[in-house]
């Protein structure tokens, strides 16, 4: 099962959902194991450790400090891991409104993490995007 490949036609039809709560980035050294009361939505092992997005709750719970307050926004759209420029679109409109955002890509859609407190606006600028491509 292969997504969309077509950059028009990605920009044009992703929907973007915020979803609820607050995540952080965090990261375990490697020879740290994972809290049980951790449940990722993303881990990336790197050679200085192990690299987690949880919900802030979950990382108070377990003790563990966290960076970079976000919220996640998901690009409903079955993507391509093969799609060229995408995410380059994306990003590069949120850069012009000065805006970080973290992406992640996974098997059927790309994820955002951007500032906690300018969801909502990343939210309206995805959209206009979206229906800017449509046009």
């Amino acid at each position: 099962m292969t997504g969309e490949t077509n950059l028009q036609k990605l920009l044009a039809s992703m929907t973007p959902k915020l979803h609820a709560g607050t995540y952080v980035f965090t990261t375990l050294a490697p020879d740290v194991p994972t809290p049980a009361e951790l449940d990722p939505v993303m881990q990336f092992r790197e050679r200085e450790g192990l690299s987690l997005i949880v919900t802030e709750d979950e990382a108070k719970t377990a003790g563990i400090a966290g960076t970079f307050r976000c919220r996640m926004i998901t690009l409903d759209i079955h993507s391509s891991l093969e799609a060229v420029g995408f995410l380059a679109a994306i990003t590069t409109r949120l850069a012009a409104a000065g805006m970080g955002v973290n992406p992640v890509s996974a098997f059927y859609h790309d994820h955002l993490f951007v500032p906690a407190e300018r969801a909502e606006e990343a939210l309206a600028i995805l959209r206009q995007l979206a229906t800017e491509s449509g046009a």
